[in-house]
């Protein structure tokens, strides 16, 4: 699933629809994972796109009278293509066609999802979640009160997005990897002094991954057809057995957790 940086660096690849009045929309395929209201979408012609922001995973089209959610979901892309452009790809969903080109939102599995919301902080899809990773708001301070009295491994209070937004799990290891913090780490164990080791980490390891286009494993392209390149940079995720690239002694072990693969180096870490 696309995690933070690369729902970041979709929405500042497709700026410049930002201003630009939306001239159609097609629905080839209403199905996502809540049905698309196919009747509503065809009414944004004509509507000016004000501005193209992130609120955690979600990307929105602020629009005068309404806004956009935008769930890329387990797989989904955007795609810019020419204005008249007749190309079309297997999975491609929905189309926006604006006055330099279009976006293509592409979904093989379809778990993705696109809304209208009227207040961003009462829809059921935003309501409830943490703050912004790499805002003020998120320091060692916040995150030591908000988990202190948890026995969850720091792992999963990292992913739960009611403490904060857009980690998943590759960020989730890295992270713990550069705040040399074991992932299966009960949370109320942890002092004030590491939970700031680990905010520190979490805005470096994202602010990194963002600049270099987030992260290409099996499904994320950027709206211009390039791969992210953070994937060179992985310390720990999906190097299972290998050498640590840090300490150059550990060994790189491999556990589940909450059913989602768990990295870590047992010398850096343990």
């Amino acid at each position: 699933m696309p995690e933070l940086p690369e729902v970041e660096t979709s929405v500042q690849a497709i700026q410049e629809f930002a201003n630009q009045k939306i001239e159609s929309v097609e629905i080839y395929n209403p199905n996502l994972r809540w049905k698309i209201d196919t009747k509503k979408f065809k009414k944004l012609s004509g509507e000016l796109v004000q501005s193209i922001t992130r609120r955690a995973k979600y990307i929105i089209f602020n629009i005068h009278s309404t806004q956009i959610l935008i769930h890329l979901g387990m797989t989904g892309t955007l795609r810019i293509t020419e204005k008249n452009s007749n190309f079309y790809k297997k999975h491609d969903h929905v189309e926006f066609k604006f006055e330099s080109g279009k976006l293509i939102f592409n979904d093989p599995r379809r778990f993705g999802s696109m809304h209208f919301i009227s207040d961003p902080s009462t829809h059921f899809l935003l309501r409830n979640l943490g703050p912004e990773p790499l805002s003020s708001k998120f320091t060692g301070d916040y995150l030591f009160n908000k988990i202190k009295k948890s026995s969850s491994p720091i792992k999963n209070a990292l992913m739960n997005q009611k403490h904060v937004v857009g980690i998943g799990n590759i960020y989730a290891n890295e992270i713990l990897f550069d705040a040399q913090i074991i992932p299966t780490r009960k949370s109320k164990t942890l002092t004030k002094k590491e939970n700031i080791k680990i905010t520190d980490s979490t805005k470096k390891i994202l602010l990194n991954a963002i600049k270099a286009g987030g992260t290409t494993l099996q499904d994320f392209y950027q709206p211009d057809g390039n791969k992210g390149y953070f994937k060179v940079d992985l310390k720990v995720y999906d190097r299972a057995q290998k050498e640590c690239v840090v300490c150059k002694k550990g060994t790189i072990k491999r556990i589940i957790q909450a059913q989602r693969s768990t990295f870590y180096c047992q010398k850096c870490q343990g």
